[in-house]
């Protein structure tokens, strides 16, 4: 699975507007649905919302892969956003998180899902990776750079 198959260029934000968890994940799901890649923004944040209380998806190294299925994706989609400053994220190693990497899956795609999720923590895995994301200056950038990493990693 590549990562093209679920990231649209369309689903990135250079920098978020926000400049807290909640507004964050709520900005990424507002720009989910306004693609036609939900069909509710509202309530598949409320999803999201669920499972971050089963704990933080903050995986560490500034990056938060928050996740959730609902019947209101299409299909499994992402979207990716840079907070500049870092966000208050409760993420397991105690940091403000940097990027952040949301997935959504219909209800029903379990194996999908955490193949996507596996891809999704491999990429983010690299540091000098991870830098040459936040260096990006543009939403095209950004997706060339992780297109290429992408076929880089296998």
């Amino acid at each position: 699975m590549r990562i093209a198959e679920f990231l649209r260029r369309d689903n990135l934000i250079l920098s978020f507007q926000a400049d807290d968890k909640d507004a964050v994940l709520g900005e990424l799901c507002a720009l989910l649905a306004r693609n036609g890649d939900v069909t509710d923004a509202g309530a598949v944040l409320d999803a999201v919302m669920k499972r971050e209380m089963l704990g933080s998806t903050g995986i560490g190294d500034e990056v938060a892969i928050p996740h959730a299925k609902t019947p209101h994706a299409r299909s499994l989609t992402g979207a990716l956003g840079l907070s500049r400053g870092g966000i208050e994220y409760f993420a397991m190693d105690g940091k403000p998180v940097r990027l952040v990497f949301m997935l959504v899956a219909e209800e029903n795609s379990t194996g999908t899902h955490l193949k996507a999720l596996a891809r999704v923590s491999r990429l983010l895995r690299s540091p000098g990776f991870r830098q040459r994301i936040e260096s990006a200056t543009s939403e095209d950038e950004m997706y060339s750079m992780i297109a290429e990493e992408d076929v880089k990693i296998g």
